[in-house]
């Protein structure tokens, strides 16, 4: 999904990047500053989550070490960065 210039994560990418860096929930949020809830509500689709909050999770998640790749056909995904 994108809003302008940014690719906005899916959830999908979220739980991908979660389990390549080993992080739960709890620790998502505390690096990002965003609820363990919301997080929780993202990633299970049950909140597509306002475009801020979906960027403060990418940004902790990219400072831990993955790179997100947006959809070009073959889907949407993650890599962790070397």
């Amino acid at each position: 999904m994108s809003t302008g210039l940014h690719t906005v994560i899916t959830p999908e990418q979220c739980r991908m990047a979660r389990a390549a860096l080993r992080l739960g929930v709890r620790d998502l949020a505390t690096r990002s500053g965003v609820s363990s809830m919301t997080i929780s509500r993202f990633e299970n689709g049950h909140s597509g989550g306002q475009a801020v909050t979906l960027r403060k999770i990418q940004a902790a998640l990219e400072a831990a070490g993955v790179e997100f790749i947006a959809e070009n056909g073959s889907g949407a995904g993650v890599r962790l960065i070397k």
